[in-house]
């Protein structure tokens, strides 16, 4: 038997860790490679959440996070933080996923040392490099020296054409958060204690259609989190809905929404959620009012309309095949289209029953075996 492929997973943040879990679930599984992980710790206690429920012990830890750190300094440490990894585990490939500065970093300390890199989740284009920011950014440098672009969407892998990269090194796939929500959701069907804490907020709430919301990007910063907490406020003032908002622990953003937020009978400000509990909460919505990638991704595989609080996004097929909607961060605009979801039963029909354009739950099994015959 030849010698096992040595793969060196790098990740550090949460919605990293759910769309990473399945695929090192995949590689822990299979004889052909010898599957590594390492965690940057770039977010801490959301990404341990992950990883207990996942199963996953990393090799190395570098638990990088810091209150308040810069952008410059972050990067910094995670360079030569995972730099150091590199050097010890010397690897054959080093797989990255997605866009945030552990990804972006791993990828560089990797291509510094010769070492091949396969991204995953690659060719997400805004078009705009301060919206998102710093992520576009970060995925666009990735793109540039990826030896294996696992795209989810045909549309990602057009954008990495037109930025010249070889046709060969691409790969459709759909997206690995498929994967991980339909392993999390037939985890909670058996043991449904995973999720049971939303309990109490769901007797509360009975008979009213619950709006899921998240809210934590960076260009949304001030004016962008006032408008969006303006948006709820008004929205809970109707009878019929109540708001569940798992607050990001981000103080731009808890300090913006506690004090506007803070106290109404329909708006539920609760600690940021484990991935069964955010599976759970994604399941009882009516809809989703989100600036979250992620989100765009996994809600229209429960037929949960999603609409977006920002003004471009890097997703743009959920937009095209009407599971989602870019609402910005208008108070006024979010309001009213939010409203007509809510009142206009053949406008939410058509984005619930709209085809998921993000995957079928297979992408793990193609990108395996495109990494076997690479």
């Amino acid at each position: 038997m030849s010698t096992p492929i040595k793969i060196l997973s790098v990740f550090g943040t949460r919605p990293e860790a759910i769309k990473f879990f399945p695929l090192v679930h995949a590689l822990d599984a299979d004889e052909r490679f010898d599957s590594r992980v390492c965690v940057s710790g770039q977010h801490r206690g959301m990404l341990d959440q992950v990883l207990e429920i996942a199963g996953i012990v990393p090799h190395h830890d570098l638990d990088l996070m810091q209150p308040d750190q810069t952008l410059d300094s972050l990067t910094a440490n995670l360079l030569t933080g995972i730099g150091k990894v590199l050097d010890e585990e010397q690897p054959d490939w080093v797989i990255v996923q997605g866009d945030t500065a552990t990804a972006m970093s791993g990828a560089l300390a990797a291509y510094y040392r010769k070492i091949p890199v396969a991204h995953v989740e690659a060719g997400l284009r805004s078009g705009n490099i301060h919206h998102p920011w710093p992520e576009e950014v970060n995925r666009k440098i990735v793109g540039s020296f990826a030896a294996l672009h696992f795209a989810p969407t045909e549309t990602a892998a057009n954008a990495l054409k037109r930025e010249a990269v070889d046709p060969a090194g691409i790969h459709v796939t759909g997206n690995t958060v498929i994967d991980a929500l339909h392993w999390i959701t037939s985890e909670i069907a058996r043991k449904p204690d995973l999720a049971g804490n939303l309990a109490e907020l769901e007797q509360r709430f009975a008979g009213k259609r619950i709006i899921g919301v998240t809210s934590h990007r960076r260009e949304n910063f001030g004016g962008g989190m006032e408008a969006i907490a303006d948006a709820i406020r008004r929205i809970a003032e109707r009878d019929d809905v109540a708001m569940i908002f798992p607050v990001h622990l981000n103080p731009n953003v808890r300090k913006v929404m506690n004090a506007e937020l803070e106290g109404l009978d329909n708006v539920a400000l609760i600690e940021p959620l484990d991935y069964p509990h955010f599976a759970r909460l994604l399941d009882i919505c009516t809809l989703m009012l989100t600036d979250s990638g992620g989100v765009q991704e996994e809600a229209p595989a429960l037929g949960k309309p999603v609409l977006v609080m920002r003004e471009t996004t890097e997703r743009p097929e959920g937009v095209e095949a009407g599971t989602a909607k870019l609402v910005g961060t208008d108070a006024d605009r979010i309001v009213a289209e939010c409203t007509r979801l809510l009142d206009d039963e053949a406008a939410y029909s058509a984005m619930s029953k709209a085809h998921n354009p993000f995957g079928d739950g297979k992408s793990v099994a193609r990108i395996v075996e495109a990494l076997a015959s690479a």
